[in-house]
């Protein structure tokens, strides 16, 4: 494996919120890189520590966490996994309000802030919340790059670096199956949850083959023998641990029969292609779940450029559709993905321009060169239109 450092997107926001809040709670997918991008943040500075909760050892340094603190006072301290000790967050608040001062915890943790309930709720006012994911696409390019192997690259093995970096595809996808055991085996369980293993293994992998489409919490249900409420909460579940994103259906009071269920995404590809037993690009190629494999990744990448507005979906019953509707305030963009070097788009796509009044469009396809075809709509490949 390679072991030279990726620099992240987010690392100078995190310097910067260091710099303006008393704490920064840094969340996202066990493996993404936070860990490494802490130490990174923290080695650059002569005043830091860092804890890993995971650790006995560093764990145990928190026995009195009060000595603990109040011996460190002027530094930043990071703590990585806070999810692990949740006890914490009720000191971590005197601290900081007995400290009065912006960088004092950068906390790390492995499930969103509504799963780590208590640092929305003793920090108010104290804390901000940044997600990292797994890789972006645009954190791997340069402009010496062959952009469009790196891409297949990406596309076929995801973003978390471990599976990215690995020396070949099959060990990427050894990585990729043992992350998936241990966040069944280990990681649910100790965030406190009792789920069957093989029971979220069967919903997750079901999951994975609806990727890209309507979700259907019934049939899940009827599938693995629990009720619907049961499946709402296991997706709830794998959503807040970042492993699947659900997308809403855009609600508009125009005189149309909408779609009302969201739509089903696995967040990283590489995931997704592991689920499926997708081993190899030409694999990939040859799957039913190719096309939707292709907007999941692309979508992924776009949501983290665009984290500032609304995203959705949009269908009728009579047909119309687009795949990503972005919203922010009165400005509107549609985003249409194609896994093909010719797109073809169909009359429900210029139909959902129409019905939604979407002056900018554009069609993310793997081509070589963007080209518009029509005055509103744009065909771009994804690293350009992530530039723009």
């Amino acid at each position: 494996m390679q072991e030279s450092y990726i620099q992240r997107a987010i690392t100078q926001t995190i310097i910067l919120y260091l710099k303006s809040f008393p704490a920064v709670a840094l969340l996202g997918p066990r493996q993404s890189g936070k860990s490494t991008l802490a130490k990174y943040i923290t080695s650059e500075m002569n005043n830091a520590v860092y804890l890993d909760l995971e650790k006995p050892s560093d764990h145990q340094k928190l026995n009195e966490p009060e000595i603990f603190f109040n011996s460190h006072q002027d530094k930043l301290i990071c703590l990585d996994e806070i999810q692990r000790t949740q006890e914490l967050f009720v000191v971590l608040r005197s601290i900081i309000d007995q400290r009065n001062r912006n960088g004092q915890f950068l906390i790390l943790g492995s499930a969103s802030r509504e799963l780590i309930k208590q640092s929305s709720e003793t920090l108010a006012g104290r804390i901000i919340h940044l997600e990292l994911t797994p890789f972006q696409f645009s954190e791997l390019i340069s402009g010496q790059d062959n952009s469009f192997q790196k891409l297949q690259k990406y596309w076929m093995r995801g973003g978390f670096p471990r599976s990215y970096l690995a020396d070949n595809d099959e060990l990427s996808m050894v990585w990729r199956q043992n992350f998936i055991l241990t966040f069944l085996e280990r990681d649910i369980p100790q965030m406190g949850f009792q789920i069957p293993v093989e029971m979220l293994r069967r919903l997750w992998q079901m999951c994975s083959h609806c990727h890209g489409q309507l979700l259907n919490q019934s049939m899940l249900g009827e599938s693995i023998g629990v009720s619907h409420t049961t499946i709402r909460s296991y997706l709830d579940l794998l959503t807040q641990t970042f492993m699947m994103r659900l997308l809403k259906p855009y609600q508009t009071n125009i005189r149309k029969r909408l779609v009302k269920s969201p739509k089903i995404f696995i967040r990283d590809s590489g995931i997704l292609h592991a689920l499926l037993n997708i081993e190899s690009f030409d694999d990939l190629l040859g799957n039913p779940k190719y096309g939707h494999s292709w907007e999941g990744m692309a979508m992924e990448n776009i949501l983290y450029k665009y984290s500032d507005w609304d995203s959705y979906f949009y269908r009728t019953a009579a047909g119309a559709e687009i795949d990503l509707v972005l919203v922010k305030g009165s400005k509107k963009m549609g985003i249409e993905f194609k896994a093909s070097m010719a797109p073809k788009l169909t009359k429900g796509f210029w139909n959902a321009l129409e019905d939604l009044g979407i002056e900018q469009a554009y069609v993310i396809s793997p081509v070589q060169e963007c080209y518009p075809i029509h005055k509103n709509v744009q065909v771009s490949d994804l690293e350009t239109f992530l530039s723009l």
